[in-house]
């Protein structure tokens, strides 16, 4: 099984994913490469917005992603490592300094 790095054609996160599965995404996104994020939120354009086609989905969905500077996908994994944190109680850990936030970057 040969791993390989993959970047969603969204949102640009970069995943390592068998071919096997990467081949799989491509064929339901029109040979394109979505994470599991951007193709969730494609999936969820075309029945919520009853979209005509999934390439019309894919393309509202880079729109949407190219309107944040930060990439959105990173943004959930950020807070999402967070929630994990408050939830274990270690917000104050060596852990949380060494992965801690750039002033830059905002939560929305």
């Amino acid at each position: 099984m040969e791993i390989e790095s993959v970047r969603c054609e969204c949102c640009g996160l970069m995943e390592d994913c068998t071919q096997d599965y990467i081949r799989e995404v491509k064929s339901n996104f029109d040979n394109k490469w979505l994470c599991g994020l951007c193709s969730e939120a494609v999936r969820d354009e075309v029945s919520r917005r009853k979209m005509t086609t999934l390439d019309e989905a894919v393309r509202a969905h880079v729109s949407f992603c190219g309107k944040f500077k930060d990439n959105p996908a990173v943004l959930v994994a950020d807070g999402m490592r967070q929630m994990l944190r408050r939830r274990s109680g270690d917000l104050t850990s060596s852990a949380s300094k060494k992965f801690g936030r750039s002033n830059s970057t905002k939560l929305y």
